[in-house]
């Protein structure tokens, strides 16, 4: 069992904080939103898994007689089968025919109706989604997108009310199981923001409250086997964000649902391809490829299941929009951040723990790679260097970039000394996201990791 140790040789009060998960198996952990658009980028990342849009108006524009599959075109299917990913299915978009409220974002008109009813529209399209697309692989499900965002709100989705939301997932989770057995449901993703901005309770929370009111949840799984979340821009939300969820799940005995993060980045303003004009996060590429590898790391010690980064690319955006791409919007070229999540898969798939530790100054996540090695995953949190002393487990290590970059490091004293470069911080957002990402990979043994400059303090032994 590892111990935190805590040493003031200053007269200075310092948080430190230490959070720690088995991870759960590595199988397609790290993924990308619509790879498609860039196959062979798309496979050189290595990612074990892709989410794509399956859009029911355009599945059924007129009435539930029509299939039309072109919107997810088989061959972008098999590209993804091709490089070993998953992909994983998001439906939305209600036809006009199927809903009494606004083409798109209404609620599927008969979802009261039993679910082998044909007045239950959404029901049945399920149920043909699910057959359809068994056979060419797709098992997961994500019901809906943001059903949290408000009518007042850019990015509203959905008019239901919580009631409508818990109703499709209810008719889902029944349809999808009773026709594949293999069929695994998730929540709609979500932004927690939102609600918590304006004072009102996580979507999250009341629709797990509404969950356990129905009868016959428990034993039907609840109806879902995975929570969902967005996640974007602040580094340590990530870790935040998760254990509220983990603790919601958990208090009301779902403790079988895994939580996946579907959605995470931090879309840069000052790229020379392509300048972004914006009142909050201001922030450049090394800053973005700094926060992938970060939200990674914590994704990971948390005890998430799954990460995808959005997105791979932007397609047709306007000259000046918001680009969350880790490629150019206007060449395709891959951005920093592009390389630095090539060496997140690369490198963080395989780590079997992950601890996270921090203090005022640093964050810290121990990882364990296998049984001969480990990895110390470094950033500064403030504007201010740190300096980190870490005892050698052999005479030489490699310290490691955010893009993978390796650099031979030799022992001084039985100590390798990093140097973590500060934050960009600023008035409007504070520090945002941690500095440069430092890597440590050494043999495994035990090791004392010791903040010595701003202050003097022992903040880690195993």
């Amino acid at each position: 069992m590892k111990t935190l140790i805590i040493i003031i040789l200053l007269s200075i009060t310092l948080a430190v904080t230490a959070q720690s998960d088995e991870l759960p198996d590595s199988t397609k952990r790290f993924g990308i939103v619509e790879g498609f658009w860039m196959s062979d980028l798309a496979c050189d990342l290595g990612v074990g898994w892709e989410r794509i849009i399956f859009d029911w108006s355009q599945h059924q524009p007129e009435s539930a007689d029509d299939w039309h599959t072109l919107n997810v075109d088989d061959r972008w299917l098999k590209n993804a089968s091709r490089c070993h990913r998953e992909v994983v299915a998001i439906l939305k978009n209600t036809p006009q025919w199927a809903t009494d409220g606004t083409a798109g974002i209404g609620v599927p008109r008969g979802l009261d109706q039993p679910i082998d009813s044909p007045d239950n529209v959404w029901a049945n399209f399920i149920r043909k989604a699910v057959d359809y697309y068994a056979s060419r692989g797709v098992n997961h499900f994500i019901i809906w997108n943001e059903p949290d965002i408000s009518e007042d709100t850019y990015g509203y989705e959905f008019e239901g009310e919580l009631e409508d939301y818990f109703m499709m997932l209810k008719v889902a989770y029944l349809v999808a199981n009773e026709t594949n057995p293999s069929a695994q449901i998730h929540l709609a993703g979500t932004t927690y923001w939102h609600d918590v901005n304006e004072g009102r309770t996580p979507f999250m929370e009341r629709l797990m409250d509404r969950i356990l009111e129905d009868n016959d949840a428990q034993a039907n799984g609840y109806y879902f086997d995975t929570l969902s979340l967005h996640i974007y821009f602040r580094t340590e939300t990530v870790a935040e964000i998760v254990g509220i969820m983990r603790d919601l799940l958990d208090s009301r005995g779902m403790t079988e649902q895994t939580i996946w993060i579907n959605e995470t980045n931090a879309a840069p303003t000052d790229d020379p391809e392509w300048q972004v004009i914006r009142p909050v996060f201001q922030l450049d590429l090394d800053q973005q490829a700094s926060y992938i590898v970060q939200a990674s790391a914590l994704a990971l010690a948390s005890g998430v299941e799954r990460i995808a980064v959005y997105k791979l690319f932007d397609q047709n955006l306007p000259a000046g929009a918001e680009s969350f791409g880790i490629t150019v919007p206007s060449t395709g070229q891959p951005r920093p951040a592009y390389y630095a999540y090539r060496m997140v898969v690369e490198h963080f798939a395989d780590i079997t723990s992950a601890e996270w530790i921090t203090t005022d100054e640093v964050s810290l996540v121990q990882m364990q790679v296998d049984d001969n090695h480990m990895m110390t995953v470094l950033w500064a949190r403030e504007d201010t260097p740190v300096t980190i002393d870490i005892t050698t487990t052999s005479d030489k290590a490699y310290l490691m970039d955010s893009y993978g970059n390796m650099t031979l490091m030799r022992a001084t004293d039985d100590l390798y000394t990093l140097q973590l470069e500060p934050a960009q911080c600023n008035e409007t957002d504070g520090c945002f996201i941690g500095g440069n990402v430092s890597i440590l990979v050494q043999p495994v043994d035990t090791i004392t990791i010791t903040q010595t400059t701003p202050n003097t303090i022992t903040i880690f032994e195993s």
